[in-house]
């Protein structure tokens, strides 16, 4: 066993743990619209490196993300409670609990809204690609995976914000 794995929890209950302390990390003014959504990083807690887990939770009138794809890395998504609405590229989708959606890099561009009166719960996964960027088709922004596994954003002419 590896020195560092004493240290990590066997098992937890989800719900009790800690939401992220930043709840975006879209450069403003984008980071406003994130409001309302709260991430528990389910797999960081575990120290999973090659892929992630989110327990998130959105309150009525919030949204998973901006409208995005990713270049290199997949994203999948399983519905625990609630019904918030797909919105891709292509069209919307009601999502109910045990509902689930997959997003292949280099896909439809994506992202959830709960447009209901209570909240919406679902765990999100995704790989940890190296070199992945982010194109956001509704935005003037781009983001760009640093080395240092940091998101670095950019308007779409290339200045950073």
């Amino acid at each position: 066993m590896r020195r560092d794995e004493e240290k990590l929890p066997a098992a937890v209950e989800a719900a009790a743990v800690a939401p992220r302390s930043r709840p975006s990390a879209y450069p403003e003014p984008f980071a406003a619209r994130m409001a309302g959504r709260e991430k528990r990083a389910l797999g960081d807690l575990f120290g999973l490196g090659n892929f992630g887990v989110n327990l998130t939770r959105l309150a009525p009138g919030a949204q998973s993300a901006l409208m995005h794809r990713h270049s290199r890395q997949d994203e999948f998504i399983y519905i625990l409670e609630g019904a918030p609405t797909l919105v891709t590229e292509s069209g919307e989708t009601a999502l109910s609990p045990g509902m689930c959606a997959g997003f292949p890099a280099g896909g439809l561009a994506h992202h959830l809204v709960n447009r209901t009166d209570t909240d919406a719960v679902y765990l999100e996964i995704g790989d940890r690609t190296a070199g992945d960027g982010a194109d956001y088709p509704e935005d003037d922004l781009e983001a760009r995976l640093g080395l240092d596994g940091r998101w670095q954003f950019f308007h779409k002419d290339g200045r950073p914000y």
